[in-house]
């Protein structure tokens, strides 16, 4: 379904994308499309429309890291973002901090070891019968502004693991307990609650929100510590994907990295979403120091193997931040960005 979702949609995008910029395909310099990581299927649509346009107009070809996107989106909007900085990424799907020393060159302090922070905001907003037609951290976020977030006594997830790594399956599960100690149905939407009942979905809601942004604020502490022993000039923190645009987690994310004397930056909402205008930037960066394809053939084979990276890690773990808990399946994971970028400079230095 999501692959046929992409194939209806991609053409119209595109044309969309160049009729307002006034531009057509003769005026671009190259063409930037996400590689990885996400549903190959997925990948495999966008990636066969920018082959198409680059073989057809002879245009170079950038391969985009998705999660280094979100990272970089920020140096479009904020002039002085300069490598290296520090950059927590959080979204449906991904957990990740990570230490940009430069271009294409990322250490990863920490990731999530199960749910990523999103996906428990969609959750408890499924379960709290609430409006799921944006998505559902914007749904929660909405609601426990009437809670009271001391009133639910969650606990904070890893408090016993001195890292930087994530976890919010146990929070999920305490958030269900919680939901089914005060007997809410939620396939009665909130709007059809009685006082009492919508109070209850609140309280929940505002106390799930404090201890899920607690455990963000914990780690981006550590974080920053560890940051600062390897590249003691950071100066900012980016905070990218979904999740970023929740007013209550810049909030109290800025509060943690003034502690630190560090900057926060945060992109648009419209930048933290998924969006292309992230990837085209993205592209710009590499195509800028020479890493690019070059123009695919007008017509690629049937049986043409694409280059598709579902499982593509951005950096190299830092040894410090290795999860004991963690259970990665490592098989089919491509190499990381950051090693194939190492790997290329390598054979060109002499």
């Amino acid at each position: 379904m999501a692959e046929e979702a992409h194939s209806l949609a991609i053409d119209p995008v595109v044309q969309e994308a160049l009729h307002k910029a006034n531009l057509t395909e003769r005026d671009l310099s190259a063409v930037a499309v996400t590689i990885g990581p996400g549903l190959s299927l997925c990948l495999r649509v966008g990636v066969q429309k920018a082959r198409k346009i680059a073989g057809q107009f002879n245009l170079p070809i950038v391969g985009v890291h998705h999660m280094e996107a979100h990272a970089l989106v920020a140096r479009l909007i904020e002039q002085d973002l300069r490598f290296p900085f520090l950059a927590l990424l959080i979204s449906g799907g991904h957990n990740l901090l990570v230490l940009a020393h430069n271009l294409g060159q990322y250490t990863q302090l920490g990731t999530t070891i199960d749910d990523a922070i999103g996906e428990a905001f969609d959750k408890t907003a499924k379960w709290l019968g609430l409006d799921m037609r944006r998505s559902g951290g914007p749904a929660v976020e909405k609601l426990a502004l009437e809670g009271d977030a001391e009133s639910v006594k969650f606990s904070t997830p890893m408090k016993q693991h001195k890292d930087c790594n994530f976890s919010y399956a146990g929070l999920k599960t305490q958030v269900r307990l919680a939901i089914e100690s005060k007997n809410i149905d939620f396939r009665i939407p909130i709007s059809s609650t009685s006082c009492q009942d919508r109070k209850s979905r609140a309280n929940i809601a505002a106390s799930f929100q404090r201890v899920a942004v607690l455990h963000l604020e914990e780690r981006c502490e550590r974080a920053i510590e560890w940051a600062l022993k390897i590249e003691p000039s950071i100066k900012h923190l980016v905070v990218s994907g979904g999740v970023a645009s929740n007013k209550y987690v810049r909030a109290r994310l800025d509060r943690a990295v003034k502690n630190n004397s560090l900057q926060l930056v945060c992109p648009p909402p419209s930048l933290c979403t998924d969006n292309g205008v992230m990837v085209a930037w993205t592209g710009i960066e590499h195509f800028c120091v020479g890493r690019f394809d070059p123009p695919p053939p007008a017509d690629d084979p049937e049986d043409f193997m694409y280059d598709l990276r579902p499982r593509w890690p951005l950096g190299e773990e830092f040894a410090e931040g290795r999860s004991e808990a963690r259970s990665l399946r490592k098989a089919r994971m491509h190499p990381s960005l950051t090693s194939i970028i190492q790997a290329s400079m390598q054979q060109q230095s002499p």
